[in-house]
């Protein structure tokens, strides 16, 4: 039952769904409680499978340094099993430790290669700027992953198109996205894709259309926050307002869990519409100390810019581009920061760098870059 629930969360997004298969795990684990070892024959016994599966909820619910220490200890007791090992990348990749997560993925792509592990060895290749070896092993992924499989076959088919997007292959980057609606049809995060893709080709109604599909198969903060940022640049305010008042609601009505699952995508939100600051910044403070990955120090980098705290904002937005990865909206982030510092050489070459990985990177925030980049008297050659 818990396994079938994380699979529907996946499906549609539905955080409700988590909650569920917390509470059919507890009741695996109260019907048949894990014991290691059997003590009449000392044979490995007990609920293994359910605790496999608490594992999957630690990361899921970002607790990950939980999640790490338990997939250590299932490591010893199931040696070689690619769903704790795959787990454990997870978890290094959320923790910062990328050496470890390499070191992890290489070792299990030489032992046991899979669907799940090149997906992960291609997230942690993207992390670090590689984008055509990212694109190669995610199209490993697709050719290994099961057929029968239709959500986990989109989701691989989705971040190849996104990572093709990134790299500036718009054409084959929508294919992509378009082959995962063509095996999963109405996927959410497939139909938000689509959107962003549209949005490349700067064909702003169908990046409206296909992002209110998605927001009609399941209301997520994300898709909120994008479609109103897309209202606003189409000078449609009240659309817009109702969108971000949508974001508010969703927040109140999901409590506490809802808000950490979203930490980042608040966090960055809340700071672009200069609102809520001080709640942010205790927000991604928090998330900080179970989760040390580039995108919460970039996160903890623009809240702290738009507090005035701008020597603090350099020194997390220098962390979240240690990697060099290949994201338009931190290299943005940068450059704003920067800016305003007064280092404009430094500001003026991180804003170009997000123009170059996407000119429409964001429909508000795109405009903003090239708005700082004129009045320090640059034009763009692209």
């Amino acid at each position: 039952m818990a396994s079938a629930y994380l699979l529907k969360s996946r499906e549609t997004g539905d955080f409700s769904n988590i909650v569920k298969a917390e509470s059919a795990l507890d009741q695996s684990l109260h019907l048949e409680p894990d014991n290691q070892f059997d003590n009449q024959f000392g044979n490995q016994s007990g609920n293994g499978e359910a605790l496999k599966l608490q594992l999957i909820l630690l990361l899921t619910e970002h607790r990950f340094r939980e999640g790490l220490d338990l997939a250590e200890q299932l490591q010893s007791r199931f040696p070689n099993d690619s769903q704790i090992e795959t787990a454990l990348i997870d978890a290094h990749v959320e923790l910062g430790n990328y050496q470890a997560a390499i070191a992890t993925a290489d070792a299990l792509i030489s032992s046991c290669p899979s669907a799940p592990v090149y997906a992960r060895r291609s997230y942690l290749r993207s992390l670090h700027g590689n984008s055509s070896a990212a694109i190669a092993d995610m199209q490993k992924a697709i050719k290994t992953a099961n057929p029968r499989d239709h959500e986990g076959l989109a989701w691989y088919n989705v971040h190849l198109g996104i990572e093709l997007l990134n790299a500036g292959h718009w054409a084959a980057g929508e294919q992509a996205i378009d082959q995962a609606l063509e095996v999963f049809p109405n996927y959410p995060i497939a139909l938000s894709a689509k959107a962003r893709a549209r949005l490349s080709d700067q064909d702003w109604q169908q990046a409206v259309h296909y992002y209110q599909r998605s927001q009609m198969q399941m209301p997520l903060p994300d898709t909120a926050m994008a479609l109103g940022d897309l209202h606003k640049h189409l000078g449609d305010r009240d659309a817009a307002e109702r969108q971000y008042d949508l974001v508010d609601f969703l927040v109140r009505s999901g409590g506490e869990p809802f808000e950490k699952a979203y930490a980042h995508q608040l966090v960055l939100f809340w700071a672009d519409q200069e609102q809520h600051l001080d709640q942010a910044l205790n927000l991604i403070e928090q998330e900080k100390m179970t989760r040390s990955d580039i995108y919460t120090y970039d996160a903890l980098a623009w809240c702290l810019f738009k507090l005035g705290r701008r020597s603090q904002a350099k020194e997390a937005i220098d962390q979240a581009l240690q990697l060099h990865t290949l994201d338009a909206r931190i290299y943005y982030h940068a450059g704003q920061i920067y800016h305003s510092q007064g280092e404009d050489k430094k500001a003026i070459q991180f804003l170009k760098q997000a123009l170059k990985i996407n000119p429409v990177f964001h429909p508000l925030q795109a405009d903003l870059a090239r708005q700082v980049l004129a009045s320090l008297g640059e034009q763009l050659d692209f």
